[in-house]
């Protein structure tokens, strides 16, 4: 009984955050959430970028071969079809098709 409380509980709260900024700034026409609108897309994608690539050591082991290949690819394709959802998809594919078969 109480892990369905608790699920509940968390339920409850996470519908509650998402729904918030939504509430908030119904009437509103605001100039920073107009700006965070146009900045965080871009700035949550270098974020991603800059984690993905943290761990790579260049010294050692396949030497960052398969992550080169792998943003390489995913900047080409971006750069050939300007699809976004592309992009991503094939170059985590090539990646891990990197990773799977070249450096099993």
């Amino acid at each position: 009984m109480n892990e369905l409380i608790l699920i509940g509980v968390i339920a409850l709260v996470t519908f509650g955050t998402r729904v918030l900024p939504f509430v908030v700034f119904k009437n509103q026409k605001s100039l920073f959430i107009a700006y965070l609108g146009d900045v965080l897309p871009f700035s949550i994608m270098a974020m991603l970028v800059v984690y993905c690539l943290k761990d790579v050591d260049l010294l050692r082991g396949n030497h960052g071969v398969c992550e080169i290949i792998g943003v390489a690819s995913v900047v080409l394709i971006h750069l050939w079809k300007r699809n976004t959802l592309l992009s991503i998809l094939a170059g985590t594919l090539i990646y891990m098709g990197c990773v799977q078969v070249l450096f099993a």
